[in-house]
């Protein structure tokens, strides 16, 4: 494995009850709230109010940013800019998903620079600093709630791209299961498949002697596999959400790739798709991933494909080749997310061969090739693309 230094500053606050921790919490960073959430499920279930109650208990001046996309936009992000300075915000929190998460991140470092925080997501600026914020996470997936990480769309150009920065961990974050016992069933098979793919995008790397993360990433793909299933016949049990839960933030809250570089190739190629179509991240992801592994395993790399196919999806490997095992087991992802209900090819979100090119262009536009576990081009994209509608 590589040299390597972790250090994750943000607190995590997990389990039941857990809001009764935010006034103390929010205190010590100030009084003037900016409140960040999506499309208004939080008022319906109750969260809300909650959180408005807590922070009452502290005397707090809240301001509100709501309607954030699921694909968070720069647009946005500026109306959250725009208010933190015009009103000398404290402190942001962000109720909701990843979405939300990311968009706070965005706007609490763009409130520190007088920048575009465009030209910060773009890497034509650097950050300056951060807004302190917090989170209060109601859907299990992306992990933002405990990583630098941040996803940002620009409609206008239909550009996405991810960026990160030594200033945007939250400073603490609350987990409290009963908060995703709401979530429709379509946006939890989302979050499932988006945390398995964060951690497939772990596991699939060319750094020798990794057996420790390794273990750890079969783990939790292992364990995601077999609670999802039973969380998907019963969606407000609180074990299942319990375990989905923890697994998405240490999917992607950097310990499972201590020491190691991970591909991130099928996010850049999901990027590129919703880019131009808008989709679900998740359901972009259980589409790609499976094409992705097909068309980057070579008689170099194959190894990797058949132990995850023994380990994570039990393939008995007893006479067979090495490139059958593999293929099995990439079968075996493809079949699991089927019968979740995620969906399989581009045509189920109405996307044909029109817009292969244009989405192949995007995957490019920042740099002429990309991932790390096998490096690819445009012409792969287009691949990939075309094995996918």
């Amino acid at each position: 494995m590589d040299n390597f230094i972790y250090h994750n500053p943000t607190k995590l606050i997990f389990g039941k009850g857990q809001l009764d921790t935010l006034p103390n919490e929010v205190e010590q960073y100030g009084k003037k709230v900016l409140i960040v959430y999506g499309g208004g499920s939080i008022k319906r279930n109750g969260i809300y109010d909650n959180v408005l109650a807590k922070l009452a208990e502290i005397n707090a001046e809240v301001f509100e940013l709501a309607g954030v996309e699921p694909n968070p936009r720069i647009s946005t992000v500026r109306k959250g800019v725009q208010i933190c300075k015009e009103e000398g915000i404290d402190f942001i929190l962000a109720i909701g998903g990843g979405s939300t998460i990311d968009c706070t991140k965005a706007i609490a470092v763009g409130a520190k620079t007088d920048v575009d925080m465009w030209d910060v997501v773009t890497k034509k600026e650097q950050a300056q600093g951060a807004l302190p914020f917090g989170t209060v996470l109601t859907l299990a997936a992306t992990g933002s709630e405990m990583n630098a990480g941040s996803v940002i769309t620009n409609w206008e150009t239909n550009e996405k791209y991810g960026w990160g920065s030594p200033f945007s961990y939250p400073k603490f974050s609350i987990l409290d299961p009963t908060h995703t016992f709401s979530v429709p069933r379509d946006q939890t098979i989302y979050g499932i498949v988006d945390m398995m793919s964060h951690v497939f995008e772990h596991y699939f790397h060319q750094t020798p002697n990794t057996p420790v993360q390794d273990r750890f990433c079969e783990s939790v793909l292992k364990t995601v596999m077999e609670t999802a299933p039973k969380l998907l016949n019963d969606l407000e049990n609180y074990e299942y959400r319990e375990t989905i839960m923890l697994s998405g933030t240490l999917a992607l809250n950097n310990m499972l790739n201590m020491g190691y570089r991970g591909d991130w190739a099928s996010h850049n190629l999901e990027h590129a798709v919703s880019a131009v179509h808008d989709i679900p991240h998740g359901g972009g992801l259980a589409i790609l991933f499976p094409n992705w592994m097909k068309h980057v395993m070579d008689d170099e790399n194959v190894g990797r494909f058949k132990q995850m196919a023994v380990r994570v999806f039990d393939v008995n490997p007893e006479g067979k080749t090495d490139k059958e095992v593999a293929l099995e087991g990439i079968a075996a992802l493809r079949a699991f997310w089927t019968e979740i209900g995620a969906p399989s090819k581009l045509a189920d979100y109405d996307i044909d061969e029109s817009s292969v090119e244009v989405m192949a262009e995007k995957t490019v536009t920042a740099r002429p090739e990309y991932g790390n576990f096998k490096v690819l081009t445009k012409q792969d994209s287009l691949e990939i693309f075309k094995a996918s509608l």
